[in-house]
């Protein structure tokens, strides 16, 4: 592979990774915005739907910590090249699926590119840049998952209003070819310092501080998501909003998740702990009250979930949990996701989306409490 001497610009070379994780979060969230009219074109509920943000959650979850230890000393750039290559070609095949079951084989492969790229990207900082901007460099590739968390299902809807929801995966696909083009050039090579071990996977659940982490993580991303994935059924069921509405509310919502995740970025460098439990705590608040003032909750659920993922990332750097402490977020987060989108798909069946809605709200309250009073005792991040 031909690269660019990143000595002299290492942060396009951070820019290229946080472009990654935003391409690979984006693909994942992209069902969302498109849920509805997806479901009809392909013949089926809204629910079962649902299961192409369950399954690549899944798979994700599996290969994230497994990819970590397959990979062994293997150059992580041509690691993170060839799952950006994946990315691509699952998200043309979504593009063309003429039927649900290629849908979801599609899915299954963006679960892969995204738990091995998100376990390997999420701890590059310290590979690409000098040791004193550290923190600023895994904020940025941090950023590119909450930003996608946040904007990747309004960009989806916008294009679905244009184009229809075929075209959002191409566009998509279009994008990770840039990013696969920009990881090639910018990217140095990132041999492995050592392997990581299977028994480290197991050694970060055995850390106070890291369980803490993944366990409240698990929480809220499973309750956001429960909620999250089905808030269009929502907003036309429940709130009466046409296609045009929907796009711009969920444009505003993504637009206060990118401020949330700037602002929560700041101050979770200092107290991860203490920020993870405010953010539940709006999340909470923001779910509990969608059906009494819509536009305004919507605003307050984008601003606060815009700071999970930078939140729970840097408090992984904070409790020194490496590569083996990032493949297992990883691993948790995208577990979540699927169990979220799969709980939340069942209530939206069996009852309506309003039950969703409760369901996300009662698990951010449940993480607020753990993260502030549980966690309180067993880390020491203040």
């Amino acid at each position: 592979m031909t690269t660019i001497d990143t000595a002299r610009v290492p942060w396009l070379a951070v820019s290229a990774v946080a472009a990654g994780t935003f391409t690979i979060v984006t693909s994942e969230m992209l069902p969302v915005g498109l849920l509805t009219p997806m479901a009809a074109t392909l013949g089926v509920s809204a629910g079962t739907a649902g299961l192409t943000m369950t399954a690549p959650g899944i798979v994700a979850a599996l290969s994230a910590p497994l990819l970590t230890v397959v990979a062994g000393r293997l150059d992580r750039r041509v690691v993170l090249v060839a799952l950006m290559a994946l990315l691509v070609g699952a998200n043309l095949l979504a593009a063309v699926a003429p039927a649900y079951p290629v849908m979801l084989a599609a899915r299954v492969l963006v679960g892969v590119s995204i738990g091995g790229f998100w376990a390997f990207a999420a701890g590059l900082a310290g590979r690409l840049v000098p040791e004193r901007h550290v923190g600023r460099a895994a904020a940025m590739i941090a950023g590119g998952v909450a930003v996608a968390s946040v904007l990747g299902v309004p960009a989806g809807t916008l294009i679905l209003s244009w184009a229809g929801w075929r075209a959002a995966f191409v566009a998509v696909a279009v994008l990770a070819v840039a990013v696969l083009a920009a990881l090639v050039l910018l990217l140095p090579p990132l041999l492995p310092t050592r392997a990581v071990r299977p028994a480290e996977l197991a050694g970060v659940w055995r850390d106070p501080a890291l369980r803490t982490v993944l366990v409240a993580t698990a929480l809220v991303v499973t309750g956001h998501f429960a909620a999250y994935t089905y808030i269009r059924p929502f907003l036309e069921q429940v709130s009466g909003a046409g296609p045009a509405l929907i796009s711009g509310l969920l444009l505003a919502y993504g637009i206060a998740g990118v401020i949330g995740n700037a602002g929560a970025g700041n101050q979770a460098a200092r107290r991860p702990r203490e920020v993870m439990v405010a953010l539940a705590a709006l999340i909470a608040v923001s779910t509990a009250g969608l059906p009494l003032a819509g536009a305004l909750m919507i605003l307050l659920w984008g601003l606060s979930y815009g700071g999970v993922s930078v939140t729970g990332q840097l408090w992984v750097i904070r409790a020194d949990g490496g590569e083996a402490g990032m493949a297992m977020l990883s691993s948790i987060f995208n577990a979540a996701i699927a169990l979220g989108a799969l709980l939340g798909g069942r209530l939206v069946d069996a009852a309506s989306p309003s039950a969703a809605m409760a369901f996300g709200a009662a698990l951010a309250l449940l993480t607020a409490a753990y993260a502030g009073i549980w966690g309180r005792r067993r880390t020491t991040d203040s």
